[in-house]
């Protein structure tokens, strides 16, 4: 697949756990299966929604090599192999290629906090390292660092980083990266409260959280979203703005694995130092799932 046409709702996967905590193969299949049937464009696997930071190297290489063998080339794959150790990043990425995954997603590093010039030589040195197609991944609400769209327009003229996920939620920041960065350059919210609006501003998708529990209706919104239909795409998003909200409830992804567990699709696993959804948040969560048209 040509992973510079991935455009609409992609899923940040939950990685299946069981109570214990052990990676559980089976509902991962199960939930790749659930998404293709509900036409999720492509699936992200091992993001921060997957749970990146409590699975370890071998782990995470894992769960990215089963989960393009469960979609068996049916949607696009796109491994998230960011770190805040340039090498360690190098290693994911290499692993997720060999793998057959599509491309790479690649988190600004977190803690950390490089400068401009730091960020723009770690994602350079990843890319001439392995040649799998990269997107970036811009989170400053968790790394503490901020890619700056004079930094993303220096990465971009680099021939295998193809777009860029902004979870800023700065509509303005979208208009600033497309400016500066031209109309081939991808361009995926991270953030579903805002991603109707980036979308019809002229953004080719979304990496969502919501998808997790509602493909289906991302689904239709994205499609609306970019075929410029802004009455039918504002009323869908009206629909899941009560989800968008419940599922930053607690730290993502507490909220979302609480919520795909009560679908049936995944069991009551997290893992440390996450923990499960806290009792007092499971009417607000389950009452947006509801809202959504989720479950009744």
């Amino acid at each position: 697949m040509n992973p510079t046409r991935i455009r609409g709702s992609i899923v940040a996967l939950v990685t299946p756990m069981t109570p214990t905590g052990e990676l559980d193969w089976p509902q991962l299949q199960q939930l790749v299966e659930f998404h293709i049937a509900q036409g999720t464009a492509a699936i992200v696997s091992v993001g921060t929604t997957g749970e990146s930071a409590t699975l370890d190297e071998d782990e995470h290489c894992r769960v990215i090599a089963k989960t393009v063998e469960y979609v068996a080339g049916r949607i696009p794959v796109i491994a998230g192999t960011g770190a805040n150790s340039t090498t360690e990043a190098i290693r994911l990425t290499t692993c997720a290629q060999h793998a057959g995954a599509d491309a790479a997603l690649l988190v600004t590093p977190y803690y950390n906090k490089p400068t401009q010039q730091g960020l723009y030589l770690h994602h350079r040195a990843i890319a001439e390292a392995v040649d799998i197609p990269q997107i970036l991944y811009n989170v400053p609400g968790r790394t503490a660092c901020d890619l700056l769209p004079e930094t993303t327009a220096r990465l971009a003229e680099l021939p295998n980083i193809i777009g860029i996920k902004d979870a800023t939620g700065n509509l303005d920041r979208a208009r600033e990266l497309r400016a500066q960065c031209g109309a081939d350059f991808l361009l995926y919210s991270g953030d579903d409260a805002t991603a109707c609006a980036f979308m019809l501003g002229g953004g080719d998708g979304v990496i969502s959280v919501t998808s997790n529990v509602a493909p289906a209706a991302m689904r239709a919104l994205c499609d609306a979203a970019l075929a410029g239909d802004q009455m039918t795409a504002t009323t869908i998003n009206a629909q899941l703005d009560q989800l968008h909200q419940a599922l930053f409830v607690q730290s993502n992804p507490i909220p979302v694995k609480w919520a795909v567990a009560q679908l049936g699709l995944c069991q009551a696993g997290i893992r440390l130092p996450l923990t499960w959804l806290t009792e007092d948040c499971h009417a607000r969560v389950r009452a947006a799932l509801i809202h959504a048209g989720v479950c009744e």
